[in-house]
């Protein structure tokens, strides 16, 4: 009787109001009868066809009986409470039915035999936290073919007891619930990631999953959206997958999938909400989302304007102590403001053209402007054989960036009369570009000091770029038996990304800029990945297991296009192409898992993974846009491929407690990694230091992560995560790489409920002294700290470390109105202003402490008002395979040049 009770808590908190369901229900063709009840969420739908044609029958009466009891004489009786006559489809649509009861189904036509079959819904408690799908699909039955027989012949009756497969909470998974995060209302997807177990954000938004670059998804599909260009407030939420399967996309070896879940058709009906905010620097924000149900269309939209300002002060002390030109010490202090907009827009359209095939669309479109500026102080002791040289620079740089994004997904779902087997297709296409432009003014005093010491240097930069990305895939998903399950599909994905990149140098600031055509460049690339998988599934008894194998060949190509010198004089075009092919790679998948004693299990996978070079990785423009910090692609790299295990155990406890604890070790060969080379400037023939890619012998990752939730008292929950792990890079001799170093990561969430309609969240983190990431974090994608010079984010690579860092953030939540449809949420972040950014690199020529911190001890206040009426009825019609199950396609951590460089900071 308790779990009745918490279910019926559970379903009835999807109301959006606690008003009760309109009476008039039936079907969708207008020509039923229903009734109004509380709770009446549940839907019956189906199709009766002839038995011998297997059409669909017209004109046959279908009703829903069930037992109740009267009043006035005191006994059970028969009561109609949804009914209707089929179209000429034979299909039928009981809607806004009583969840909890038995029921019977009686159809009904002249000159065939009457059917009457026991149906009810499947109301069981989620088995794990956070699967509040199978409560949706547990109220939305599809009862499959009824089949009408024209002779006399009494059919015995049938307890329908089928239910759709359901997307579990478990070992290989985890579920984060942004409607629960009251500290991210009002800020971005990197503000939802910072409180996401197992992953690390650091002050610049860079995501790592155990620390490695995660493959980051939006509704299970590639993308060039970063994640702060996506609002928190539309995110439902967001999956957590370290070890993926052969279902999914090979790319992300060395970490996992995140995959956000935006909102929609979560509350089926009409309904919606409205949202506004203002932080402390008067920046304002405001939004809502709309979602109607009427007939056979759904119609969802969602809109977000946000304002951002950010402020980032930091310091870099580096050594350089190798005689290319002569060691020197040099001292940078670097004051970054980040002032800008985004707007975000989404719309889509379901149209149910019968009970069990839906056409769904999506687009959403993004358009931002964002103008950071940076002051720099550099101060420089050049020390020579003969004495010591020591000089000023005060630098100004002011840049401005806007990106557009536009894109759509076009998807088709059909559903079979047997439960769970299901056909799905979609398309999908997404279309970022940005233009950029950079005023460095350099103000070089030779002598600290002495004016007459005193030259300019002045340097303009414009860039420009777009990145198309567009899959297709389809998916098939046959059960074979009540536990056994086989599924296949296959997919292709097509990224094009051009950039132009020009560089104009002012010597001296009287005279116009002047292109250098060696320093600048047009790019153009292309790739192709083509796939196919099969998996298969199967339970005996306690013991479940799940096969797969994935097949995967990709290639890719591009060209750059330059200015050198030519031998005979002047300036010369150069092309440089280059390509490559890879042949059909498989990626085999094996899950095992074994429940022990009812409340506890125990898993063991493996999977075969791939790490393809990405645009900036493969990109082979070097970029002299900064002296100090020169960066080039190499298109020679490789791809990385990762073999990963997991062992993990779950154990749930008395009082909603539950434990998971992983052992994970990861071993990638051909590690892409950071790495810094020796080479000539083009312009001054002086040897410098380049940033680069290269393929290293190989690496390891192992550790165990411990993740609870914890029921203290009825009023406060605590969900903590813990991350003990190691690395190794296996290099050349030639090659300096940061010894092996054990690392811990920590995060803690406690939730109270206060009274008079208060909640509180505190969440706090801290991490370790950690190797930097061998091939870069997840970059979210907007301009990052100090922008020039070394104020900005370092890249992780083979030669480095981050010092210990961490911090607390708090938010205070009041709901107020009828059934708590309003709300005023007051957020602070890095109470205690210690979360920084501190980063040691050393290298064969210098050692590098570049530290940061960035809008400590930050406010934000938001209001949120949400309206509507709850149905369940489209939940299964839509294809959600992307959204829930599915994840395909892909995008490498970061983002191309069109995905819209220069997006808000945190």
């Amino acid at each position: 009787m308790r779990k009745i009770w918490l279910l019926f808590l559970i379903v009835a908190g999807f109301h959006t109001s606690r008003a009760q369901m309109p009476g008039a229900g039936g079907g969708r063709q207008g020509r039923g009868l229903g009734t109004g009840q509380g709770a009446n969420m549940g839907h019956f739908y189906g199709k009766i066809v002839d038995a011998k044609t297997n059409k669909g029958m017209d004109g046959v009466s279908v009703q829903l009986i069930q037992s109740k009891f009267d009043t006035v004489t005191r006994k059970r009786r028969d009561t109609v409470i949804a009914g209707m006559i089929t179209g000429r489809k034979g299909e039928f649509s009981l809607e806004n039915l009583p969840v909890f009861g038995n029921f019977r189904l009686k159809i009904t036509t002249i000159g065939y035999a009457t059917i009457e079959q026991k149906v009810a819904f499947e109301m069981k408690m989620p088995s794990k936290d956070g699967d509040m799908q199978q409560a949706l699909n547990a109220v939305d039955k599809d009862l499959g073919n009824i089949k009408l027989s024209a002779d006399a012949q009494t059919l015995g009756e049938v307890t329908v007891t089928a239910s759709k497969p359901l997307l579990q909470m478990g070992v290989d998974r985890k579920i984060y619930n942004v409607e629960k995060d009251i500290s991210a209302t009002g800020g971005t997807g990197v503000d939802v990631m910072k409180n996401v177990p197992s992953v690390q954000v650091d002050i610049d938004g860079n995501v790592t999953l155990r620390n490695s670059a995660p493959t980051i998804f939006v509704d299970g599909r590639p993308t060039s959206l970063t994640l702060d260009q996506i609002p928190a407030d539309a995110i439902q939420s967001v999956e957590i997958i370290t070890n993926p399967g052969a279902k999914y996309d090979a790319s992300g070896g060395t970490s996992g999938i995140l995959n956000i879940v935006l909102k929609k058709n979560r509350k089926a009906g009409y309904n919606g909400n409205v949202r506004a905010g203002i932080d402390q620097r008067g920046k304002f924000n405001g939004g809502g989302d709309i979602n109607v149900k009427q007939g056979k269309f759904n119609v969802f939209a969602n809109a977000f304007y946000n304002q951002r300002k950010s402020i980032s002060p930091g310091t870099t002390d580096r050594i350089t102590f190798d005689n290319i030109s002569a060691s020197n010490n040099l001292h940078q202090s670097d004051y970054n403001v980040n002032k800008g907009h985004f707007l975000f827009g989404r719309f889509g359209i379901d149209y149910l053209m019968d009970n069990r095939n839906t056409l769904s669309f999506a687009g959403n479109i993004v358009h931002g402007s964002f103008t950071p500026y940076t002051n720099s102080d550099l101060y420089v002791d050049t020390l020579y054989p003969s004495g010591t040289l020591s000089s000023y620079t005060r630098r100004i740089s002011n840049s401005n960036s806007d990106f557009k994004n536009h894109g759509g997904l076009l998807s088709y779902k059909h559903t079979f009369p047997r439960s769970g087997e299901e056909l799905t297709a979609d398309v999908n296409y997404s279309k970022g570009t940005n233009t950029n432009y950079n005023l460095v003014n350099s103000d070089i005093y030779n002598v600290k000091g002495d004016p007459a010491s005193l030259h300019y240097f002045n340097q303009q930069q414009t860039g420009s770029g777009t990145n198309e990305y567009t899959t297709g895939q389809v998916d098939f998903t046959n059960p074979i038996t009540e536990k056994s399950k086989f599924e296949t599909g296959a997919r292709i994905a097509a990224r094009n990304i051009s950039n132009l990149n020009d560089i104009y140098y002012q010597v001296p600031p009287d005279k116009a800029f002047i292109i250098q055509p060696p320093l600048s460049s047009l790019y153009h690339y292309q790739d192709r990945v083509y796939a196919a998988y099969v998996t298969y599934s199967n339970a005996i008894k306690d013991f479940g297991f799940n096969l797969g194998l994935r097949g995967e060949s990709s290639n890719y190509k591009g060209n750059d296009k330059t200015e050198v010198k030519n031998p005979a004089g002047g300036l010369m075009d150069s092309i440089g192409y280059y390509s490559n092919k890879y042949p059909i790679s498989l990626f085999p998948s094996v899950f095992l898992s074994q429940k022990l004693n009812g409340d506890q299990d125990l898993s063991l996978n493996y999977t075969r993974r791939i790490d393809r070079p990405n645009f900036f990785q493969l990109f082979p423009f070097t970029d002299y846009s900064d002296s100090l910090n020169l960066s080039r692609g190499n298109p020679n790299l490789k791809p990385q491929f990762t073999n990963s295990f997991e062992l993990a155990y779950q154990k749930n406890f008395k009082g909603n407690n539950t434990l998971l604890a992983s052992l994970y070790y990861k071993n990638t060969t051909d590690l892409i990694t950071r790495y810094q080379s020796k080479e000539k400037n083009p312009l001054t023939d002086s040897l410098v230091y380049i940033n680069t890619y290269i393929n290293a012998n190989s690496s390891f990752v192992g550790g165990l992560e411990l993740i609870g939730r914890n029921t203290i008292t009825n009023w406060w929950d605590i969900t903590s995560n813990i991350n003990i792990f190691t690395s190794k890079i296996s290099a050349s001799d030639s090659i300096v790489t940061a010894k092996q170093t054990y690392s811990w990561f920590g995060k803690i969430n406690n939730s109270f409920k206060l009274p008079r309609n208060f909640s509180l969240q505190i969440t706090g983190d801290y991490t370790s002294k950690t190797v930097l990431p061998p091939g870069g974090s997840a970059n979210n994608g907007g301009s990052q700290g100090g922008g020039r010079g070394f104020g900005g984010t370092v890249s992780g690579n083979s030669q480095g470390y981050t010092k210990p860092s961490g911090g607390v953030d708090a938010a205070l939540k009041y709901e107020f109105l009828k059934a708590k449809a309003a709300s005023l949420t007051l957020s602070v972040s890095d109470i205690f202003r210690t979360r920084v950014s501190d980063v040691y690199t050393t290298t064969e020529g210098f050692t590098q402490d570049a530290f940061r911190r960035r809008d400590p001890q930050f406010f934000r206040l938001q209001f949120n008002w949400r309206f509507g009426k709850f149905d369940t009825a489209l939940f299964k019609r839509k294809n959600l395979k992307g959204e829930m199950e599915n994840i395909q396609g892909g995008m490498q951590g970061g983002q191309g040049p069109g995905g819209g460089g220069g997006g808000p900071q945190n």
